[in-house]
């Protein structure tokens, strides 16, 4: 199953400007969280470029009748959201889904934090769910289970996250192998304490500015 696991890193520049932005340690905190929700815009865009519903439509113009696309708002899109660095993801990828329900699901590190989701989801809904950095598999892996036993799963679900630990991947792929991912890099492996490296600091100070990321 961690074969199917689709994990998707665009070849950007401006993503590629967004992240070293979150890399660096010298980054201050407004700008942090800029170049974050940056990333939630620009990921948002590629999630959803093959995947967005959309209907056909004839217009009539200034010039005469031509054909187009529009967005189909009667299929429902949720955007599910971990606090906090999800949330800054989210603040890019809202200017992307003005119209998407919100739905909140807690802490990436599971210490805290509620979840709140619909009791049912319309099963023609799409389900993006935002969060910050994917280092610890395990909360992500609870959602990921209580997303199926509501029967979202597979081409319904898609995963943005700012930037992925190697072998919280595999951790996801061994369970969830259909999912499919967007994130802006890999790095290759997670300190005993399970933060990401080289990473991009500590997500959660650097975001709110609570205390030093080094």
């Amino acid at each position: 199953m961690a074969m199917a696991l689709r994990v998707v890193v665009p070849p950007h520049p401006l993503l590629n400007h967004w992240l070293t932005v979150l890399r660096d340690r010298q980054t201050p905190q407004p700008l942090y969280g800029s170049a974050l929700a940056e990333l939630g815009r620009w990921l948002s865009y590629e999630a959803l470029r093959d995947w967005l519903p959309h209907q056909d439509l004839q217009v009539d113009t200034d010039g005469g009748v031509t054909h187009g696309q529009v967005i189909d708002a009667s299929v429902p899109l949720l955007a599910a959201v971990s606090l906090p660095a999800g949330l800054g993801l989210w603040q890019g990828g809202q200017a992307v889904l003005p119209a998407a329900q919100l739905g909140m699901v807690g802490s990436e590190t599971g210490t805290s934090g509620p979840m709140v989701l619909p009791a049912a989801i319309d099963a023609r809904a799409g389900v993006l769910i935002y969060w910050g950095e994917l280092a610890q598999p395990e909360p992500l892996l609870a959602l990921l289970d209580h997303l199926a036993g509501l029967g979202v799963s597979g081409q319904r679900l898609r995963l943005i996250t700012a930037i992925a630990a190697a072998p919280a991947l595999q951790a996801v792929g061994e369970r969830h192998g259909s999912l499919t991912i967007y994130t802006a890099a890999i790095d290759p492996d997670l300190t005993e304490a399970g933060r990401v490296v080289p990473g991009v600091g500590n997500m959660q100070q650097r975001l709110l500015g609570f205390a030093s990321a080094h």
